[in-house]
């Protein structure tokens, strides 16, 4: 009987887990959304434009370019989620496919902001960003190890993803009120 409860028991959790992580999946994936498309709602000088750049990392290329540091750390870190999500939710897939997703994602976004011409298409973006998808895996395959079981981690996953889903949410909403130190108009 204590055996059928526990299978039971650890069914649930697992679902639960599943839904929870889905839920702050689709999340995140909004959240991307409105940053990447609709630019927080901001109107940038540089929309209307539409720029296409087929060589990777030509700000280092280029000998009076200065390149934008926070905005390479941030084109990274703003897809590490994907990768983790992507290894939580896909499991079946390989480490290719799930990497290879990330890449479409970006893809995705990149060639949206240039049709919409809300943005340039950028071979870097899309290098920076599968690179923060790959980073993510990474994490996720480290996860995966440490716990040793799948129920765990997802668990442990969906702790930080909450927090970290809550403190962009709210910090969002604080940049969008203007209400910090940091402008972005």
């Amino acid at each position: 009987m204590k055996w059928q409860r526990k299978g039971i028991g650890n069914s649930e959790d697992k679902n639960l887990a599943s839904e929870l992580t889905n839920a702050l999946f689709v999340i995140y994936l909004l959240a991307l959304i409105w940053i990447l498309l609709f630019k927080l709602g901001v109107q940038f000088s540089y929309m209307g434009n539409r720029n296409v750049n087929l060589i990777p990392f030509r700000e280092f290329l280029t000998s009076r370019g200065r390149v934008d540091v926070g905005e390479v750390i941030m084109n990274v870190l703003i897809f590490v989620p994907l990768g983790i999500y992507s290894g939580v939710t896909f499991r079946r897939w390989s480490f290719v496919m799930k990497l290879f997703f990330a890449f479409s994602i970006s893809l995705m976004f990149e060639g949206l902001q240039y049709i919409l011409r809300i943005g340039a298409f950028d071979i870097t973006d899309i290098i920076n960003n599968s690179l923060g998808g790959m980073l993510g895996l990474a994490i996720f395959e480290i996860l995966e190890k440490v716990f040793h079981d799948s129920v765990k981690s997802r668990k442990f996953i969906n702790v930080i993803a909450g927090l970290g889903t809550a403190l962009m949410i709210s910090l969002l909403i604080l940049l969008k009120l203007d209400m910090l130190p940091v402008r972005y108009q």
